[in-house]
């Protein structure tokens, strides 16, 4: 039967895949699979020594005839492949159907009582299946994507030609048969887009797959005489780890990026213009309106700077508007303040005769140009 030690490995496993799936986030620049995909690849498949797990009949048989009813099978490293398609939705997402076959030969066997001395075993375990797989790309990290996914499927495993010998010849096992079981994987892995090949990336993955335990038709006879000492089913553990290299081909070419961050929207200015007769700087009724008016929108968009800028016609000389348009600039900026706006976000300029709206010759009296421009920034 299945070791509780590795029902526990198995369920920590899943556990950590699960967790990460569900927690990670990728990065808002990351490289992405959109729409449909290939891809393959092929390694070692390593699969750990099985106790045979007999069933009451086998175990029955075998103590009836003065043998020891237990045994366990161990494995050399062998074969693994996979071949998959699958669409990737451009956000990290990916979903494939994927094809999978293992093979691996007998290495040894050993056991108790008269099934003690290895007296040789010979055959292999294959298995070959149908897995859904849902995978999630964690994100672009240099030249690399890490990639971590989940599985569930169906598996058939097939001893084949199992053949096990105790070293007194007196008692051989043999086992020819395939059953198939529901089964599931945890992979881990990560990708290499090839700059040279738009949509091609090279991968290298890690794969945990294990299946319910298969019922295997077992038989135990004596060599010398072809008589049945026992016959049973085995129950053998099925877990296995395979290292795979491998190609990804997305044929929308090279993988899309996620759409990044939206911007933050542009902040807006807001200006107002309160217009004075010829050389004042006091205020009109119209004039405190539009100041009136400033103060409410700068409460408004929570304003942290406002530019009072002061200016003056050509009437007169340079120096004598340079000072009239500071004063109109300081009216401006107290009645601000009268209205609670902070002190401190003001920021009053005289600019004098500089900058008309309407330019004109020397000495001439513009009713435009004689302003004060607030800006909210």
């Amino acid at each position: 039967m299945t070791s509780v030690a590795a029902r526990r490995s198995t369920a920590l496993l899943y556990a950590a895949l699960a967790g990460a799936w569900l927690t990670a986030a990728p990065p808002a620049h990351a490289q992405f699979t959109e729409g449909l995909y290939i891809a393959g690849g092929a390694g070692f498949s390593l699969l750990p020594n099985t106790g045979l797990g007999l069933d009451s009949a086998a175990v029955t048989g075998l103590a009836t005839a003065g043998y020891g009813n237990q045994a366990t099978v161990g494995f050399a490293p062998g074969f693994a492949g996979v071949l998959s398609i699958g669409w990737g939705f451009g956000n990290g997402l990916r979903t494939e159907i994927e094809g999978l076959y293992r093979s691996n030969d007998t290495d040894g066997s050993s056991g108790v009582a008269g099934w003690a001395a290895d007296g040789g075993i010979s055959g292999r375990q294959e298995s070959w299946g149908v897995m859904g797989n849902v995978m999630l790309d964690l994100g672009q990290i240099g030249p690399v994507m890490p990639y971590i996914g989940v599985g569930a499927g169906y598996v058939m495993t097939d001893w084949a030609g199992v053949r096990g010998l105790s070293q007194n010849g007196a008692l051989r096992m043999a086992v020819d048969d395939s059953d198939g079981r529901f089964a599931y994987q945890g992979i881990a892995g990560l990708a290499f887009p090839l700059s040279f090949a738009p949509g091609l990336a090279l991968t290298a993955e890690y794969r945990f797959l294990g299946t319910l335990q298969p019922r295997l038709q077992v038989r135990f006879d004596n060599p010398a005489t072809g008589a049945t000492v026992a016959r049973g089913t085995a129950e053998p553990d099925a877990y296995n780890q395979s290292v795979m290299l491998g190609l990804r081909y997305a044929f929308s070419g090279a993988p899309t990026a996620a759409p990044p961050a939206p911007a933050a929207a542009p902040v807006q200015h807001r200006s107002f213009i309160v217009f004075f007769d010829w050389n004042r700087a006091e205020l009109s009724e119209r004039a405190r309106q539009i100041i009136a008016d400033a103060a409410q929108q700068a409460r408004a968009q929570r304003t942290t700077r406002i530019e009072v800028a002061g200016h003056a016609d050509r009437s007169g000389t340079v120096q004598y508007n340079q000072a009239l348009s500071r004063r109109r600039a300081e009216t401006v900026a107290a009645e601000l303040v009268r209205l609670g706006v902070a002190r401190e976000e003001i920021t009053i300029t005289a600019l004098g005769e500089s900058q008309p709206l309407v330019p004109t010759a020397d000495d001439a009296r513009e009713p435009q140009n004689r302003r004060v421009e607030i800006v909210l920034r």
